[in-house]
């Protein structure tokens, strides 16, 4: 039994001299490195969630989305929420309880979709493949075709915790011919890699804003198709007050707004710039730069002897996970790498995940410079003999 008596609470924090981070290269997953226009956005005067100067920046970012979704019908805005928030607001908005979804998981965040999923009620049939591998169209289609009540498919585009891409493409066309709704996790993908959701017939996509984008956590953009919208609209029951779209869409689009939440202003800002930023490059002009330094980093792994996880045909450009090679510590060579080069990279994801880094190059990071510095300290923590070894 705990005496309370005896226990000694740590004493705040007393030090009140200003924030002082150290500079840190976010080669990571997630976030990277923020953009200094962006940054130098939410310098600019605050105005209120309800001015009509903000209304018209978000009549812009609504327009930006668009863009950069590649979807020119439905609705376009950004959730007041980070990534995984976007997430479960496709689930409360598109399914009821009891609704039949189906969702294919090959790593961290597939598992997650389909716990948030069950979280909310629904029947969740979860379609499984090994790590680095996606689960075969096929075997989702053929699945929806045994169960013709599913409601919703969901899948993720750009698996965070493996490198891997699902084919996602191919698999639009065939859902919506069945009349179920399918849902992305665009959270590694978007500005970072082709995305087509108008042309492919995705109804939901959500992502966030501190990976390929290069802006702030704290945001999650969203698209949905007229689909999905007339879903949610035919709901037997309302949808959760944060995440009611129709709500949302109120403030967003009609004017005068109906007031919804106070928005973090200097956020949405910093979308703003950070997504003018990317049409302002291209977008194809954008995928081409993280397939290009993505591409030259896996390269320099390779000749180095080191092996990636996701299968070749299905590697992501902006996000390599690195098998960890036998007899190296990868956590030590974490560290080091973020204590004496100040570089940050990721870890394994999840009680199942094998030992490996998780190397970004997204947003302003994409560039062959930044692989460099990557490569060259991995260099000084991985002797050469180590990669004699198979990987662990």
């Amino acid at each position: 039994m705990v005496n309370h008596d005896e226990i000694v609470y740590k004493q705040p924090m007393t030090d009140r001299s200003p924030l002082s981070p150290p500079g840190r290269l976010l080669c990571g997953p997630g976030p990277s490195n923020v953009h200094p226009q962006v940054l130098e956005a939410m310098r600019k005067p605050m105005v209120g969630h309800l001015d009509p100067a903000f209304h018209a920046m978000l009549e812009s970012i609504m327009d930006l989305l668009h863009e950069v979704y590649r979807r020119q019908d439905g609705l376009a805005l950004a959730l007041s929420a980070t990534g995984t928030s976007g997430m479960e607001a496709g689930f409360t908005a598109l399914t009821e309880p009891g609704d039949t979804v189906i969702v294919a998981a090959a790593g961290f965040f597939g598992a997650r979709m389909a716990e948030m999923a069950a979280r909310h009620g629904a029947r969740v049939i979860e379609l499984r493949a090994p790590l680095g591998s996606a689960v075969p169209n096929d075997r989702i289609i053929d699945e929806l075709a045994h169960h013709p009540e599913t409601r919703l498919v969901a899948v993720v585009h750009a698996e965070t915790s493996t490198g891997a891409r699902h084919p996602l493409a191919e698999l639009a066309g065939a859902v919506s011919e069945l009349d179920a709704l399918l849902m992305a996790d665009c959270v590694t993908s978007l500005g970072g890699m082709q995305l087509e959701a108008g042309a492919w017939g995705i109804d939901y996509c959500y992502s966030c804003t501190q990976k390929c984008l290069g802006a702030p956590p704290g945001l999650s953009p969203v698209a949905l198709s007229p689909r999905a919208m007339e879903r949610i609209r035919s709901r037997r029951a309302p949808a959760p007050f944060a995440f009611d779209f129709e709500l949302l869409r109120r403030y967003w689009v009609e004017r005068p707004a109906v007031y919804h939440h106070t928005m973090p202003i200097l956020s949405y800002y910093a979308l703003h710039e950070a997504l003018r930023l990317v049409l302002e490059e291209g977008l194809e002009e954008r995928w081409e730069r993280h397939a290009e330094a993505g591409g030259y980093l896996q390269a320099g792994l390779r000749e180095r002897g080191f092996e990636l996880l996701a299968e070749p045909e299905l590697q992501l450009p902006q996000l390599s996970a690195v098998r960890v090679p036998r007899g190296v510590d990868g956590p030590a060579v974490q560290a080091r790498l973020l204590a004496e080069h100040g570089i940050e990279v990721g870890g394994g994801l999840g009680p199942g995940s094998p030992p490996i880094w998780r190397i970004g190059m997204m947003g302003t990071n994409a560039t062959t410079e930044t692989a460099d510095r990557v490569l060259e300290g991995l260099d000084a923590m991985v002797p050469v003999r180590a990669l004699a070894g198979s990987a662990a």
